[in-house]
């Protein structure tokens, strides 16, 4: 064989591009049911891609294809540590999170490194390691770079400064994230779940306002959360984020003395069929602690605590 003969047979490949193509679309596809789907369903089709991703290393594979199935491994992985975290598996969900971490490193990924940074400081968040929060954060936008995740990390810094009464620094990183989110571009999908976009940091800032009392400011970013998140005919595109928005409305109402509403509002948080139970469980134990705190002789407060209680017992 001459030379070219040879490079060429080093580029050969026995997979066609509308293969890819179709590996591609259906990671974004599965990516963008986590929100709303049943995570069990949707845990064991992201499996079953997975180990088809690793059939296809076992064809002859051109470089450039190589390296992509490779990251989307890694956007699949990420996701199935998103799905076992949601449903209390967590020694699971951190060692996919690293596995996904090693794949981001293999082919450089910024995206699959920072959000398994991300994945890292949500996990430090809802366990209460704060300070762990705002390293991996840090370390994730340094491995990030300029892309979207970076926002996001911001967001869960601030999240974490917040719960730590450090309002100064949650306004700094609240700030970069919104000026990072300003320079890019709006994304073409915003049903991802790895996709940044102004709703979803507004969802992370009302989180923030909740825990330092600016109870006003909160509720407005709420009402809008839930409005982002249903659709026209009045389906919930984004059923996680409208619970934390419900429980933030609640905590509000609580706060200004409507033991109702608050009771309302939570038992329809914790009702919804599609949780994150780690963090339903962190956000509502803020409205846990209004009603033991102010009305802890009220029968409404005690069954509400009864079933964040449950829930936490019986993930």
């Amino acid at each position: 064989m001459d030379t070219m003969e040879i490079v060429s047979r080093l580029q050969a490949s026995s997979v066609n591009t509308a293969t890819i193509n179709a590996l591609r679309i259906t990671v974004d596809r599965l990516c963008s049911e986590y929100a709303h789907s049943r995570p069990g369903e949707l845990l064991m089709e992201s499996r079953r891609w997975l180990r088809r991703i690793v059939e296809m290393q076992e064809e002859r594979l051109s470089f450039s294809q190589r390296r992509e199935t490779l990251e989307l491994a890694g956007w699949l992985a990420l996701l199935v540590g998103c799905l076992e975290y949601d449903m209390g598996d967590r020694r699971a969900a951190e060692a996919t999170r690293r596995a996904a971490f090693h794949l981001g490193q293999e082919v450089e990924s910024a995206g699959v490194l920072g959000w398994s940074h991300e994945m890292r400081a949500w996990f430090s968040l809802t366990s209460g390691d704060y300070r762990g929060v705002v390293a991996a954060a840090r370390s994730g936008a340094e491995a990030a770079g300029n892309h979207s995740v970076a926002v996001q990390l911001a967001a869960q810094e601030a999240k974490a400064w917040a719960r730590m009464g450090n309002r100064k620094e949650m306004d700094i990183a609240l700030e970069r994230g919104r000026v990072l989110l300003e320079s890019l571009p709006y994304p073409e999908n915003i049903d991802n779940h790895f996709v940044v976009d102004p709703l979803k940091f507004d969802f992370y800032v009302m989180d923030c306002y909740r825990k330092v009392g600016e109870d006003r400011l909160a509720s407005a970013l709420a009402d809008e959360v839930i409005r982002g998140a249903v659709d026209f005919n009045g389906a919930e595109r984004a059923p996680m984020r409208i619970a934390e928005a419900r429980v933030t409305l609640g905590v509000a109402a609580a706060r200004d003395g409507d033991l109702e509403g608050a009771i309302l509002l939570g038992h329809q948080a914790l009702n919804g069929e599609r949780k994150s139970l780690p963090s339903l469980a962190m956000v509502s134990q803020d409205l846990a602690c209004v009603l033991a705190d102010r009305f802890s002789n009220a029968p409404q407060a005690a069954s509400y605590l009864d079933q964040l209680q449950e829930i936490r017992r019986n993930p």
